[in-house]
């Protein structure tokens, strides 16, 4: 691209498009002074990265949407571009909306420094007046990572960012009156108590005012404070009573953006609410077409099970004596979510042929990348739970007695996970602290190091980079954002790496081409901004039908401070909505969606207005659903009786190549071939 808007045209030289877009004086002054940074690239040497270009426009225009939605300045043209690369303003954007936008930029692309230089690009602009900035994850492990990156970074930023330990802390560093680059998970975004009465401004109580039962206190109503969130399309932004809520509570001013690495889903219901429409898009087949990373394959491989003859008559006797007394309904979660999958995947004999399957695979994959980079490379191991990832490492370990150490600075194959002292005893050698997996995750950065497989459940599947890991053997099931945030691990640009492999033991084919359908319907080109109108006035139908369910049904106390009394009404509505004709199933039903449509219609004055009413038919709805209480067993207690039973009956058939056994030549598909893609439309 040379100005940022559009893809440059392919029949222009390279070298007119790098000299008109690169030296261009302003451009090239910013790029030298806003855009390059040194970073750790493993092993203690030191990198120095330059942005790219889809980084430099992005930030560029989500400094100009942040004036805008912070309205310190008015809202300059709109524009909307197509294509596979965009960067500029779309559709829909009001001055001081609050909501500066989404960037979409693929993992792997440089998401992480992205943000870096954003954040120092807002933190100069005079029209900001020093902002505080607060950077926002859903995870521990995701807030150390990030802030890791922005410490490196403190020359951009202009002072040394911090994190939040606690609540506390979170709410004393938010008071400050200017300045700040400041860590947290979004969970510390948490009230004392459940939800209050609402303030008479509906911004939040101040601090004068009091907390109140559950709602967060208004910590600062400057508007020069932007919330940045990392992966902006999960599923905590609930505007109800969820963590979205609390933080407009807290910073009622507050302008937000989000930065992803997949996109928003065209039925996600809170994320455009809180951070408004795409303002940049690097999608994942650009970001192959430039080389920022490399194709990803797929080999489907495998593991075949099957009942013994003598065991399946058992099965359904002996499960029923196990869980005797439960209730039917919970029975039934038990059996499907046991018999086919935990107890199932990590039956011995399993993963005993899935334990052999991998050595030999990963041995010789390893040969063909050392021709390939002169470097063996990394693997990583998925599991479904901790037990299983311990129990793989066992039987890997009985392969390759050599490939074991107790040292953490020694051995070839590790299990990444947390756990606690009240863990099984032979799982206490792969439960480290942080800053022990810390330095194992400095071992695997390495490409040098011995250490080449690690064995993960969630760890490591999100916000982390080792270059040199080429492939993932997927034992877990996954989709959706997830899934694609997991196989970007291999896709890392990497010497000659030719791309990274994804090896599927558990059929996981359909969630691939699911979570990619998500891809190539946004292809690139973003999404018709929703039609705000439309949703409140589906909202408000929605409402008007539920008040009329509760007519002669006095709820008033649900607007107490006091948790008791709230709590107290909820019997006596779920006997008003039981003495109705079909009033459960009707309630249900309509609350569900009049909530979807809340969250579409967030944060317009009329959605704040009924919040409160919301949360009591969402209260009432709740309490319908759930399950009646009685003499239940443990989950533990179920989960290994049903594990037993499972485990007896299992005879594993072995690893299969599916298009051997179908007499098949084995292809090569890359996740972004055209073969594959078009299966994916169809």
């Amino acid at each position: 691209t040379i100005t940022g808007e559009t893809l440059a045209d392919t029949h222009l030289p390279e070298l007119q498009v790098i000299i008109q877009g690169v030296f261009d004086k302003r451009r090239f002054l910013d790029l030298v002074r806003y855009f390059v940074v040194f970073e750790d690239s493993g092993g203690g040497a030191v990198a120095k990265k330059m942005a790219g270009y889809h980084q430099f426009h992005a930030v560029n225009v989500a400094v100009q949407e942040t004036l805008r939605a912070a309205r310190m300045r008015e809202a300059d043209r709109v524009g909307e571009i197509a294509g596979g690369y965009k960067a500029s303003r779309q559709p829909g954007g009001k001055p001081g909306d609050r909501r500066v936008g989404v960037v979409w930029h693929t993992q792997g692309s440089g998401k992480s420094l992205t943000m870096a230089f954003y954040a120092g690009r807002v933190i100069l602009q005079p029209e900001m007046e020093n902002p505080t900035l607060v950077l926002l994850t859903d995870r521990n492990d995701l807030d150390d990572q990030l802030f890791g990156t922005f410490s490196r970074c403190q020359e951009l930023l202009r002072q040394p960012p911090v994190q939040a330990e606690s609540r506390a802390d979170l709410r004393a560093k938010l008071k400050v009156n200017a300045g700040g680059v400041i860590f947290t998970t979004i969970q510390k975004f948490m009230p004392s108590a459940p939800s209050p009465e609402p303030s008479p401004s509906g911004r939040g109580r101040s601090e004068a005012e009091g907390e109140g039962a559950g709602q967060m206190p208004c910590l600062s109503d400057r508007r020069n404070i932007v919330v940045i969130a990392d992966e902006a399309h999960r599923s905590q932004y609930d505007f109800i009573d969820g963590f979205a809520s609390h933080m407009r509570d807290a910073l009622p001013n507050a302008s937000f953006i989000g930065f992803t690495g997949t996109p928003i889903e065209l039925t996600d219901k809170n994320t455009r609410a809180v951070f408004g429409e795409y303002i940049s898009v690097y999608d994942i087949q650009r970001a192959v077409a430039d080389k920022a990373t490399v194709p990803i394959y797929y080999e489907s491989r495998l593991a075949k099970l099957e009942l013994k003859e003598s065991e399946r008559p058992k099965i359904d006797p002996d499960f029923e004596e196990a869980t005797e007394g439960e209730e039917v309904e919970r029975k039934e979660k038990l059996k499907s979510k046991w018999a086919q999958l935990e107890a199932v995947v990590g039956a011995e004999k399993r993963l005993k042929l899935i334990a052999e399957e991998i050595v030999e695979h990963f041995e010789k994959r390893a040969e063909a990348m050392f021709r390939q980079t002169r470097d063996e490379g990394k693997a990583m191991i998925v599991c479904m739970s901790r037990r299983i990832c311990v129990e793989v490492y066992r039987e890997i370990i009985k392969l390759r007695l050599n490939w074991h150490n107790d040292d953490d600075e020694k051995g070839v194959i590790k299990v990444v996970m947390t756990g606690s002292a009240s863990d099984p005893p032979h799982w206490q050698m792969h439960i480290r602290n942080k800053s022990r997996r810390e330095e194992l995750a400095k071992r695997f950065r390495d490409p040098a190091d011995p250490f080449k497989i690690a064995i993960v459940r969630d760890m490591w599947l999100t916000g982390f980079d080792a270059p040199s890991l080429h492939t993932m053997y997927a034992d877990k099931p996954m989709r959706g954002h997830g899934l694609m945030q997991a196989i970007a691990r291999v896709n890392r640009v990497f010497r000659e790496k030719p791309g990274g492999l994804v090896v599927d033991y558990l059929g996981l084919a359909h969630e691939l081409k699911q979570a990619l359908s998500t891809y190539t319907a946004s292809g690139g080109s973003g999404q018709t901004a929703i039609n705000q109108e439309e949703a409140v006035a589906v909202m408000l139908e929605k409402y008007e039908i539920c008040c009329g369910l509760f007519h002669g049904f006095n709820w008033s106390k649900w607007k107490s401070k006091k948790a008791e009394e709230r709590l107290s009404i909820l019997p006596a509505a779920q006997e008003h909505i039981l003495a109705l004709k079909d009033g459960k199933e009707r309630l249900v039903e309509v609350v569900r969606e009049l909530l979807y449509a809340f969250a579409l219609a967030v944060p317009h004055e009329e959605a704040l207005r009924i919040r409160d009413n919301v949360d009591f038919f969402q209260a009432v709805r709740a309490v319908l659903i759930k399950h009646a209480p009685g003499e239940t067993k443990t989950q533990e207690e179920l989960d290994f009786a049903v594990r037993q039973i499972v485990s007896r009956a299992v005879a594993s058939e072995g690893v299969v190549d599916i298009f051997a056994a179908a007499g098949l030549q084995k292809p090569d598909i890359s996740i972004l071939s055209d073969e594959f893609l078009a299966e994916v439309r169809d």
